[in-house]
């Protein structure tokens, strides 16, 4: 399990534009780095909107904001478009990048045990280490308390 102070894994993956993105590109800039279950659903557009919404404020604190699903790039194509959302957001598709930042996990889903992403947020330094982990989020109001601590 990681914890702050870890040196953030890097990762590779390919963007909504599905071009081929790796983490460690990012050095020197601090990154808010999200994962979230699914594309356009309810909890999920909520972060993202809160996020989208929030952009300004954090790009004056210095970071960008990286979203990650394991959702396909056109899936993410499609929900950056439909929401105007202003940052990458990464497609998963294997899980890699889920599994190396151990938050691909068993949930409990109307009785039934799944694997899935618990949503969780990493900011990273511009060192490329971990500063904070939010982990089990609740999609409303996040944006705004990682807003608060950056």
């Amino acid at each position: 399990m990681l914890k702050v102070g870890d040196k953030a894994p890097d990762i590779r993956v390919h963007t909504d534009t599905d071009e081929d993105f790796r983490l460690s590109e990012l050095k020197g800039k601090r990154v808010v780095l999200y994962f979230y279950p699914k594309a356009d659903t309810p909890g999920c557009t909520v972060e993202a909107c809160e996020f989208r919404d929030g952009m300004k404020a954090i790009a004056r604190k210095g970071a960008a904001v990286i979203g990650i699903s394991p959702d396909k790039p056109a899936a993410q194509a499609k929900f950056k478009q439909k929401f105007d959302l202003p940052f990458t957001l990464l497609a998963d598709e294997d899980r890699t990048a889920a599994e190396a930042y151990g938050v691909w996990k068993e949930k409990n889903m109307y009785g039934r045990k799944v694997m899935g992403i618990e949503r969780t947020t990493f900011v990273i330094g511009a060192d490329g280490k971990i500063e904070k982990i939010y982990a089990k989020v609740k999609a409303k109001g996040h944006a705004a308390a990682v807003l608060a601590e950056l």
